[in-house]
């Protein structure tokens, strides 16, 4: 009896060895490591633009809030003052808040992370003496925001 030639030897392997499947799951596990690792310092940090916009919108309103105020002092004393009865600029120099606060020295909810700091220092600009107002919000973990304004005596 014959054998047909092609019977014994035709066999197509079909697969993978053991080997090339632990290759491949190496691979896919550093291809994934890779991947998820981008994800998680995406997600990380998908909130800090909305912190520093609010640390900017609070240097805006302290900005605002100072410089409505008169340069010069209305009643000519500083002393005995607090932040609800800052009566012009210069009061606010050194203010130092730990959470952002209202012009009464309310505390805001949700925004006790922040320290607010406000320096003021005179100023000339095209020969005119200002008062500069620098405002500085700082939160842990996220850069620290700095906005000066400047108010004229006219």
């Amino acid at each position: 009896m014959t054998v047909p030639h092609s019977f014994p030897f035709s066999y197509k392997h079909h697969g993978a060895t053991l080997v090339e499947l632990i290759i491949t799951i190496v691979i896919i596990s550093v291809a994934l490591t890779g991947i998820l690792s981008v994800v998680n310092l995406t997600v990380n940090h998908s909130a800090d633009p909305l912190v520093q916009r609010q640390a900017i919108a609070i240097a805006e309103s302290y900005i605002e809030e100072i410089s409505l105020l008169p340069i010069t002092d209305p009643n000519g004393s500083n002393s005995g003052e607090t932040r609800a009865s800052f009566d012009n600029v210069d009061d606010y120099d050194g203010l130092s808040d730990s959470g952002a606060k209202d012009q009464n020295g309310t505390a805001i909810a949700g925004l006790e992370n922040y320290t607010v700091t406000v320096a003021i220092a005179d100023t000339t600009v095209s020969a005119v003496t200002m008062k500069g107002i620098t405002v500085t919000v700082a939160r842990t973990g996220t850069d620290t925001i700095s906005l000066t304004g400047y108010r004229a005596n006219f």
